[in-house]
């Protein structure tokens, strides 16, 4: 992980709490059928920020130690997920985990792998994972199909800082594969979305690390931009985003 990524997030990290979307639950049960994910294995969340990603797992009873660099968001996470015995949160990153030698049944990255430095995380990996071992990449991927959603994408453009830089649909199948190999790796998707009023849609916007802060010079036009489009096209003063939730997911070395 580059500095950067390391230290983006730190002044969102309640906006991400509250607004970040969740991912399927369906997602457990897929790793069960297809990969053998049983209750009860150690998972490695890898860039696990507040804990969206490693709530899923436990509340299936698997145990996640999630490994994170930024300070204010483990924190959050061990505020949130402290109370389930099944959670550990380290200081570490997806290149440098700190985990010991072949000690997880899987690894877990949700809204993570573009943030890793793809080569090193691969060794890291190897070294930590059981032989046989789960990895599972998941992401949410805003859809741009609606004319709310297409000009929701332009409003990013024209306010972000490095959207196009950092958005994760730089990383494709094809990259992911490279990761992966000479493993196996399937795509799975899933339906997501969720449902705002004018304040949750901005959190929503806010948590993202490319946007302007509440206290940057950028935030009060992007806000106004917000309002009108959010008047334009609110039904019953509601939004709904819509996302695939895509899981690339496949047996390591």
């Amino acid at each position: 992980m580059e500095q950067n990524s390391k230290t983006r997030f730190s002044n969102r990290v309640a906006d991400y709490v509250a607004y970040r979307p969740g991912y399927p639950r369906e997602i457990v049960g897929f790793l069960e059928n297809e990969y053998g994910l049983r209750k009860g294995d150690l998972i490695a969340d890898i860039g696990s920020g507040t804990g969206i990603s490693s709530e899923l797992f436990l509340k299936r009873g698997y145990r996640v130690t999630g490994v994170e660099p930024n300070r204010e968001m483990r924190g959050k996470s061990t505020e949130l997920l402290g109370g389930d015995p099944g959670f550990t949160a380290v200081d570490g990153t997806a290149e440098n985990t700190g985990l010991a030698d072949g000690s997880v049944d899987a690894i877990i990255a949700g809204q993570a792998f573009h943030w890793f430095d793809r080569d090193r995380a691969r060794r890291e990996f190897t070294r930590i994972l059981k032989p046989g071992g789960i990895v599972a990449l998941i992401w949410n991927e805003r859809l741009t199909a609606s004319e709310f959603e297409k000009e929701y994408d332009e409003l990013i453009i024209r306010h972000a800082t490095d959207y196009v830089k950092v958005d994760h649909r730089n990383i494709d199948l094809e990259k992911i594969k490279v990761f992966f190999d000479p493993a196996t790796v399937e795509l799975k998707v899933f339906p997501n979305h969720q449902d705002f009023g004018f304040n949750g849609l901005e959190g929503r916007l806010l948590s993202s690390s490319y946007i302007p802060a509440r206290s940057d010079a950028g935030y009060e036009a992007m806000s106004a931009d917000l309002r009108t489009l959010f008047d334009r096209y609110q039904e019953n003063g509601v939004i709904r985003i819509n996302y695939d939730t895509k899981v690339f997911a496949g047996k390591w070395r």
